[in-house]
């Protein structure tokens, strides 16, 4: 019983993100995949510019641009909307 509850409390909690930690990770992610702006917008079909404000400008309500960033460079997956990342 105690290793099962010793694995329980070893395993990574969800994180809960606001839309500006969203945008954080979204760029955290595309940077540490080695792309830059134009190659995500050419890979997940968007504008550069799109890419641009879903990372830099949490206001612009680019969520579900920001979680398919997330996703695609990434190990992550978002569920929401209160938005968990595992």
């Amino acid at each position: 019983m105690d290793e099962i509850l010793r694995n329980y409390w070893s395993v990574p909690k969800p994180k809960t993100l606001d839309d500006a930690g969203l945008a954080s990770l979204a760029k955290r992610c595309r940077v540490a995949a080695g792309k830059t702006r134009a190659q995500a917008a050419r890979e997940l079909d968007v504008s550069r510019p799109a890419i641009f404000h879903a990372e830099e400008d949490p206001s612009q309500g680019m969520t579900l641009l920001r979680k398919r960033i997330i996703e695609a460079y990434s190990e992550h997956r978002v569920s929401g909307p209160v938005y968990l990342v595992q």
